[in-house]
């Protein structure tokens, strides 16, 4: 191999350890990669470089010499069985980053930096729940952006936290005290956020321990975001411009740089995806069977998980809409139990329900067939669905799909709530007025407006385009 330029710029990307993390951190590297001629350090932590090489998504063998892979331990014990299809406690794995990945994450940059199969490190892209990233690039003088890859309502929502905890609104005192009335309340305070209510907040305020892990980390990593030179996000101005301008006065320079999948890329020369469970997909050729328009997607995304009762309400409610639909089901989507439907349930669907236990999203949510998506509202299902014109009904879980929901059904027009508490005579009711209703009708019509705003900001001369060549100029590039 030549020698390597070592005037060639050279950006550590270090994802949060979770699927809708590493997916849009995956994306933004390749772009650098490829239309701005970056060499490329992609840090996962060795649970989930071990579950990409599994998966197929990276292969052992990748000889990319601009672009390589680096693991880190979290802090957090490997499993019995080793390292499972499941992601991992999402609390415990905050904590235990906060708490050890400073000492591994500065290790890996001086060994890049030493081994001389790469050029010096230039900059530090970290994902915004990472921030012990910002103590590494301050050490070693590397300007660091931090990319929060929630929506902009998602993130303002952290950035609000303190305020709710100095304002006496969390944590509770009484479990008691959670109740509708108190979710409910008006938080008319939050500079670009209107009419929202304490339910439309990220969910870790719900709680009554003031040592609460995610209530406090999620606290502290918004907080810390201050000390990026830039923050990067993963939306477009049209679509959220009263918190964007908001935001502005708050924090460091902030690029929009969405939907990333939109962005032009140079043909990438970097076999790699990046999912953490094997994709299946002949459901593809499933959907081209059918007519357009005609099919629901089913996907609670990487983390969600139910009960096995309401798994059972959206599988009767999805066969008693007569609507035809693929449901992405994974193995550890109920709860300390392996999802087994009824013998008569898969034969009530045959022929116009598939089930599979990982699919590629973005294909599927590009797909002709596809007419409606039932989502847990995480923020790359959200913008992906945008980006494609497709309305969605929306179960949301935890952390900002909150937020994400309550914009998706108001300011946005595009989707209908699911109550928690889920029935399958209303999913049921929303499946059939999603695809065939007047109102799902008016949904379409509002997504395809967005999946148009969406298609204008990343091309050229667009301002999700222009701000990627912004970053790169005056943020990357300016040591």
């Amino acid at each position: 191999m030549g020698s390597i330029p070592s005037d060639k710029p050279h950006a550590v990307c270090i994802p949060y350890p979770a699927q809708g993390h590493v997916t849009p951190m995956l994306k933004l590297a390749k772009l650098l990669h490829s239309n701005h001629g970056f060499h490329i350090t992609f840090v996962n932590n060795h649970y989930n470089h071990h579950r990409l090489l599994k998966s197929g998504a990276l292969s052992s063998h990748l000889n990319v010499p601009d672009f390589h892979f680096e693991s880190i331990p979290d802090g957090l014990p490997v499993p019995p069985g080793g390292y499972e299809d499941a992601t991992q406690d999402i609390a415990q794995l905050c904590d235990s980053l906060m708490k050890n990945g400073l000492k591994p994450f500065r290790e890996v940059l001086k060994r890049v930096n030493s081994d001389g199969n790469s050029p010096p490190v230039t900059c530090i892209i970290s994902d915004g729940v990472m921030s012990f990233t910002l103590d590494a690039a301050e050490e070693m003088g590397l300007p660091e952006v931090i990319f929060w890859t929630t929506s902009a309502c998602g993130f303002m929502g952290y950035l609000h936290f303190k305020d709710l905890i100095e304002r006496g609104i969390t944590p509770r005192i009484h479990e008691s005290q959670l109740k509708d009335e108190y979710l409910d309340m008006a938080i008319d305070w939050i500079p670009g956020m209107k009419n929202v209510r304490l339910r439309d907040i990220p969910s870790f305020v719900r709680t009554t321990d003031p040592d609460d892990i995610m209530l406090n980390f999620c606290k502290h990593e918004a907080e810390r975001t201050v000390k990026a030179k830039a923050v990067l996000l993963n939306t477009f101005d049209e679509l959220e411009k009263p918190v964007l301008d908001a935001m502005q006065t708050m924090l460091p320079p902030i690029y929009t740089l969405g939907p990333l999948a939109l962005l032009p890329s140079k043909a990438s020369k970097v076999p790699v995806r990046s999912n953490l469970w094997k994709e299946e997909t002949d459901c593809l050729k499933w959907l081209d069977g059918k007519k357009p328009g005609s099919v629901v997607y089913v996907n609670f995304g990487s983390i969600t998980v139910m009960t096995n009762d309401q798994l059972m309400e959206f599988a009767w409610g999805l066969a008693n809409s007569k609507c035809d639909f693929l449901w992405v089901i994974r193995n550890d989507l109920v709860k300390g139990d392996t999802a087994v439907l009824p013998p008569e349930f898969s034969a009530d669907i045959e022929g116009r329900g598939l089930l599979a236990s990982w699919c590629p999203q973005e294909a599927v949510l590009a797909h002709p067939a596809i007419g409606g998506f039932l989502t847990h509202s995480g923020w790359n299902s959200t913008i992906e669905s945008l980006s494609n014109g497709v309305p969605m009904i929306s179960w949301p879980f935890f952390a900002e799909q909150q937020t994400n929901c309550r914009y998706v059904c108001t300011d946005w027009g595009v989707g209908m709530e699911i109550d928690n508490n889920v029935k399958r005579d209303e999913v049921e009711g929303q499946v059939r007025e999603l695809m065939t209703g007047v109102k799902g009708a008016e949904m379409r019509k509002q997504a395809v407006k967005w999946m148009k705003s969406a298609i204008t900001a990343s091309q050229p001369g667009g301002s999700s385009f222009n701000n990627l060549e912004r970053l790169v100029h005056e943020v990357l590039l300016s040591n």
